[in-house]
């Protein structure tokens, strides 16, 4: 028996699909910045729930917080929640996440803002000081999985 003859097949849904060209504003960034490619918001594999990694978007594309690490951080968090929940799940299901920022000494603006929306979730969760983002007004970005108990 091979590891492949016990796995099950799951249903994989998506939600929020989307093209970037048509979601990033086109008045942010540099026009090499503006990609063409489809994605989705969320997927739910099974119980599994992979969350495209959330900045100062919303949802409907509109970017906040320029320049407010604080403010992206807090717009992240909020789609987090509602992607989680539109795919079935709630944050107390997140298990893994993690949070990219540019600045070191960001770390004390953004991680009161993750632990205020997240209170009581204790994800395991790794944070990661990198050169940059795919447009420059970004100053942090957070992705996450979750898994549903059933």
């Amino acid at each position: 028996m091979t590891i492949y003859e016990d796995t099950k097949k799951v249903e994989i849904k998506r939600y929020r699909k989307f093209k970037t060209d048509e979601f990033y504003p086109s008045d942010l960034g540099e026009p090499e910045h503006h990609i063409v490619n489809e994605l989705s918001m969320a997927v739910r594999a099974g119980n599994r729930i992979f969350l495209r990694g959330q900045t100062g978007f919303d949802l409907e594309g509109n970017f906040h917080g320029i320049g407010d690490v604080a403010a992206q951080t807090d717009m992240a968090c909020r789609c987090v929640k509602q992607l989680i929940e539109e795919a079935g799940g709630s944050v107390k299901d997140i298990c893994k996440m993690t949070v990219y920022i540019l600045s070191r000494e960001d770390r004390s603006k953004v991680y009161p803002v993750i632990a205020k929306h997240f209170k009581d979730v204790y994800p395991c969760s790794t944070g990661l000081i990198i050169s940059g983002f795919a447009m420059p007004e970004m100053l942090m970005e957070i992705d996450v999985e979750a898994v549903i108990s059933e």
